[in-house]
């Protein structure tokens, strides 16, 4: 395994955005995605350990792609996306507005934030800044042109 130079994860928190989107650059040799910070620093942190103490095991990554076949009938392009483009029920989105970390929670049937249901991330965004935005976008869920 090739030597990469890493940050040491204790101190992921420290850095900018801008060094976290270089060291994702370091360790994966791509640029990053559309991440929030919360999200890119937990994907370095796994990386990062990944190369300290390896990856998953042969057995558990042929285990976790049998189990995959059996949800999916093994149509590989189905298991890249989902039918709703929703995040997973239990999701807990972080975007930090002004200063202020605002917590969301995605429900079967929509979001939950500040003990309120919500049918959109948009109608959050709108909670949150008073102002209309694209709630995939507010959440780092999408990029510039929309894609999710």
């Amino acid at each position: 395994m090739e030597t990469k130079t890493r940050t040491p994860i204790a101190s992921l928190g420290a850095l900018s955005f801008a060094e976290l989107k270089a060291s994702w650059h370091s360790l994966f040799e791509v640029p990053p995605p559309v991440f929030n910070r919360r999200s890119l620093e937990a994907r370095l942190a796994y990386r990062i350990q990944e190369f300290e103490h390896g990856g998953l095991k042969d057995r558990s990554h042929k285990r976790l792609l049998a189990l995959a076949d059996e949800l999916d009938g093994g149509d590989h392009t189905k298991r890249r996306k989902r039918a709703d483009n929703k995040p997973i029920a239990g999701t807990r989105l972080v975007r930090e507005w002004k200063g202020v970390e605002y917590l969301v929670t995605v429900r079967r049937d929509g979001y939950e934030f500040n003990a309120k249901h919500y049918k959109s991330l948009s109608a959050i965004a709108f909670a949150i800044t008073g102002t209309r935005w694209n709630g995939w976008s507010f959440f780092g869920l999408s990029d510039s042109r929309g894609r999710r």
